[in-house]
This record gives C-alpha cells, structure tokens and sequence, in this order.
C-alpha cells in the first residue's frame, strides 16, 4: 500500500520537507513573559544576524594591527619546520601590505580594506583574542558553528531555534543566505539541526534567484497545479493521514508534518512580500551596493537578512565566499591581490547593515555578529600569500547587550597566538546565549545518553564586551 510516509518521503525535498518543523515543539521550557523572551533569564536580544566569512579572514591585515610586523619583516622568525595543518613551509614575517589607521572615539585600529566599516567601529565590540582547535577548514568551520571539529552536531542557530523557537508563524526560525557563488565548508553541514528535531535545521534562501524559496510555488509549466487541483490534494492527504494515525497513534511526526504544509501555505501569502526588495527605496538600495557589481550580491542578502529580522525570522546567517581556493578569504596566493577584492563585496553592505539596524531600532534587541573560521599566518607563504592559522583571530559583536567600542583580550605581537583573553568558540557561543536569555549549560538535549549542549563541557560568558 502506498502509505502516507511513502508519499511524503518522495515529495520531501520540497520547500514543505525544510520547513517541516517551524511548528514543530520545542522539548524544552518556552520562554517567560517576565524573561523578556529569555529561557533562563532576562533577554537583551531577541534576533540575531550572524556574518560568516568563509576561508579565515587574516586579522592582522584588517583588524589587529601589529606594528612588530613591519620591524620584522623579511626575517625567518617562524617555525623551521611545517607545522601540521599548515598547506607550505613557513616564509619569512610579512608585513601587512595594507595601511593602519586609528578610527572613532574608541581609537580602533583597522585596515584601508575596510573603509567603510571603519566609520562603524564605536558600534563594536571586538573579540581579539579568538582562537580554534584546528587550522584546518572544515573542520575549524564546523566548530566555529556547532563548538565541535565532526559533523552531526546541531549549529548554534539550530540550538537557538530549538530553545527559544520561533517569533512569527509565516516565515522560518533559523534562515541561511549563501553565497550566490557556492555554498561553503562542509556543504549544508554547518547550519544542520544535527542530532535535534529537523524542525531546527536551517532553510536555506537563494536570495539571488527568480524563486528564492524553492517550490514554495508550483512552476508555471504545471498548468493543472491549480487551487482546486490543491484543494483535491490536501483531501487525498486528509484521507491518507487519517489511515496513517490509525496505524501509528504514538507518531507525532504525522501532525508536525501537516503543520509544515500550514506553514509552506503561509509563506506563499508571506514570503512574496518579504523578499521583493523592490518595495526598498532606490537611496536604500544605493546603500548596501546593490547598484555595483562587486557589492550586489552581499548587499542584496544582508538587505533581505534585515528584512527577515524585521518581519520575525529570529536567526539569519549570511555566509560570505563559497569553498575552495579562490573568490573567498582564503588568502594563500596572495594577501595584497586576493583579500581587496573580497573585502569589496562585504565593506559596503555591512557598514549599511549596522547604519540601517540603528536607524530603524533594530539594534534594540537585534545583534549583529562579524566572524570566520580561523586567522592566517604573520609569516608569508610563496610570494605574498598567509596560509591557515587557528592561533588567533578576531570577532566583533554590535548591537543589543553589547558595550560598544570595546574589546576584549589580544594576540601577540605577531598575531601568531592569542596571549590574553583566548576566547573559543565555546566562549564566543556562551556569550551569544546569554543575551539571548539562556544559560549555555542548561540548553541541553540527551542524545545517545548523554547531556548533549552547543557548548559542550566548557565555555564561559565573556562579560568585558557586554553592557
């Protein structure tokens, strides 16, 4: 018999599959009233946008400048040997090709790469200090996003979905915008629900596509894909469900399955509106650089990611470059050719980010949050190029919750290592969920008997950035 399982396991790659557990429920407490929308305690932000640059953006050729590097350079200061992770033998130290200036009234230094961000740096507050377990990409992306090096463990925005869920019924929870040039390390796997209820997994967005959301809409080739033919449909399903819980009475998959279909139903009303960036003014549109070709893409996704936030999504991640060698911030070739271009297509758009949050309010409870992998090395690798280091990188955090125009620990003066206030990602997740109102080790979920957490057994709310 052709049962109903069948059916939605051929049909499931669908838009309804991804969005199946926006209404699933959340084995955890909800959040109080009292709490401000927090778990465990007092919410300072309720949605977040997370900006991900994918291939280990080098610190100290944007935010960490190091003066000691321009003393050196030229000189075999590093490792004699090739230390495991790195892709060539160590060169000689290398200066930053780039020029340092002090900005705002917090005096932070950044690099001529990123201009316009520069103007925004009171808004920040920055992790100088971050470090990861490995040099590796996809290994290093993974724990940057789940706090593990393997995969199957669910990502920070999938634990933020499943302990405080969602803010609307018509759009996703947790919302993911790639790269129009390609998806990054580990494919889907950094923003996967893991070992949680799939309910939790990212819904991915092609912010770029005629359809964004894939088959939200039957394609205009079908024409018998028609109102009545769904009415006839959703009677052939009802008939179906009901033989399907006489059977398995106990299978709470059946009603959150349905209510996946509610919400794909929703969002066609929804969802149109939400990613027409038509209805955004031409002076908005100049700003996020959606008139230029090197600005058009980023631009356009941290537009929509503002947008989303806005109408309710509580987790939007907008990743920057896809994986691979080239076109993202893995900077092996050559540091002065490679990293500009790249640098381009984000300085722009973000500096309209956190202009555009601030105007509007947003940054009331909505944070914002610049990161990637690991950092790169002080010393050359071939001509120019920095190869793969997870000794030290920087992370910056604006909006709710946040003491702006701050910072928070150092490397040394290489940027080779973090020597003050290393902060994991453990630390740097920690910190997320306590603005969010949640107590990292109390967010738990037993998994093959264990007490599983975002943060594993370690991490600590890092307190000097927070206001």
């Amino acid at each position: 018999m052709f049962t109903r399982r069948n059916f939605l396991e051929t049909i499931g790659g669908g838009f309804a599959g991804l969005a199946a557990a926006q209404l699933l429920g959340s084995e955890v407490d909800q959040p109080k009233p009292e709490f401000n929308g927090g778990l465990h305690h007092r919410a300072k932000v309720r949605r977040v946008i997370q900006l991900f640059m994918t291939g280990g953006a080098s610190p100290m050729d944007t935010f960490d400048y190091k003066p000691a590097l321009e003393k050196l350079h030229g000189q075999k200061l590093g490792p004699e040997t090739k230390p495991e992770g790195f892709t060539a033998p160590p060169g000689a130290i290398m200066k930053s090709p780039f020029k340092f200036e002090q900005h705002g009234e917090s005096g932070r230094w950044v690099s001529s790469v990123f201009p316009l961000q520069a103007k925004e740096v009171d808004e920040m507050a920055f992790l100088m200090a971050m470090a990861s377990k490995t040099n590796v990409h996809g290994p290093a992306t993974y724990m940057m996003n789940s706090g593990f090096l393997l995969p199957g463990f669910p990502c920070m925005g999938s634990w933020i979905s499943y302990g405080l869920g969602n803010l609307t019924d018509e759009l996703p929870t947790f919302v993911v915008l790639p790269d129009a040039k390609g998806l990054p390390y580990n494919q889907k796997g950094p923003f996967s629900s893991g070992f949680l209820p799939a309910v939790h997994q990212g819904t991915m967005i092609r912010a770029g596509a005629k359809t964004p959301v894939r088959d939200l809409f039957a394609n205009e080739r079908y024409k018998f894909a028609t109102r009545n033919a769904d009415r006839d449909g959703f009677e052939l399903l009802r008939q179906l469900n009901e033989k399907h819980a006489e059977r398995s009475p106990d299978d709470s998959r059946l009603d959150a399955r349905i209510q996946a279909y509610e919400l794909a139903a929703r969002m066609q009303l929804s969802a149109p509106e939400t990613f027409d960036l038509a209805r955004e003014s031409d002076a908005t549109h100049r700003a996020y650089g959606l008139d230029q070709p090197t600005t058009q893409d980023f631009g356009r996704r941290c537009l929509l990611a503002r947008r989303l936030v806005e109408r309710g999504t509580r987790f939007v991640q907008v990743w920057s470059g896809p994986q691979g060698a080239t076109e993202n911030w893995d900077n092996h070739g050559s540091i002065s050719k490679e990293l500009p271009p790249i640098a381009a297509s984000v300085d722009q758009p973000i500096a309209a980010l956190i202009r555009d949050l601030r105007s509007r309010g947003l940054f009331d409870d909505t944070l914002l949050i610049w990161t990637t992998e690991f950092g790169r090395t002080p010393f050359a690798q071939g001509g120019d190029g920095r190869d793969h280091n997870g000794g030290s990188f920087v992370t910056w955090l604006a909006g709710a919750g946040v003491r702006a125009g701050t910072s928070y620990g150092h490397s040394d003066d290489w940027g080779y290592k973090a020597v003050e206030g290393r902060t994991y990602c453990y630390d740097f997740h920690a910190t997320v969920l306590h603005l969010l109102g949640i107590d990292h080790t109390r967010l738990v979920f037993r998994q093959n008997g264990i007490d599983r957490r975002l943060t594993d057994v370690h991490g600590h709310v890092v307190n000097e950035i927070l206001a």
